[in-house]
């Protein structure tokens, strides 16, 4: 299995990533706020069908030690928000939610599904997101999920956090010399 992640599609992102169990606690890493912000983004999740989702972006804050963000993410720097609404939540193996867009933002939202499967003692995690407008887009959400889905294995590890901007310029890096930006 690659840590990078594979177009499934026109606009599509698939991510696989082996992680420590047991499923229950890799679901709470999904969910609960407090445990969802220490590898991805603090914020509400009301996970009924229709719920909001709010999710902010902290990344600096993820680990010691880090670079600021690279120029293009300045803007951005260590804030920012995406609201989505939940699509399906079937605990503890599906989680379903659209990301951002919407009419304030003059685009339509794309969405994300998690899947949760247990494999022995590990759980296997597939991120898929798809109805991404292709290139700089796809890029920066193939190395922003990439980077945040290392980062949750290495808590579920029980292991100090890599530091986000200089993981994630590597990485988005790697996706452009593949072709993906």
């Amino acid at each position: 299995m690659t840590a990078h992640g594979t177009l499934a599609g026109p606009g599509t992102l698939r991510f696989r990533r082996r992680l420590p169990g047991p499923l229950e606690r890799v679901w709470s890493y999904l969910v609960d706020p407090d445990k969802r912000r220490l590898w991805l983004a603090g914020g509400p999740m009301d996970t009924r069908p229709g719920g909001a989702v709010e999710l902010h972006f902290r990344n600096s804050e993820l680990s010691r030690g880090d670079d600021p963000p690279p120029e293009k993410y300045r803007e951005v720097g260590n804030a920012g928000t995406v609201r989505g609404e939940i699509l399906r939540c079937e605990p503890p193996r599906l989680l379903a939610f659209t990301w951002g867009g919407g009419p304030d933002a003059g685009e339509p939202p794309s969405d994300v599904t998690i899947e949760l499967e247990p494999d022995g003692d590990e759980v296997l995690l597939t991120l898929t997101h798809r109805r991404l407008a292709p290139g700089p887009q796809t890029l920066s959400v193939a190395g922003g999920w990439h980077t945040h889905l290392d980062i949750l294995g290495d808590v579920l590890r029980g292991d100090q956090p890599r530091p986000f901007w200089r993981t994630h310029t590597r990485i988005e890096a790697q996706y452009a010399a593949r072709g993906l930006g």
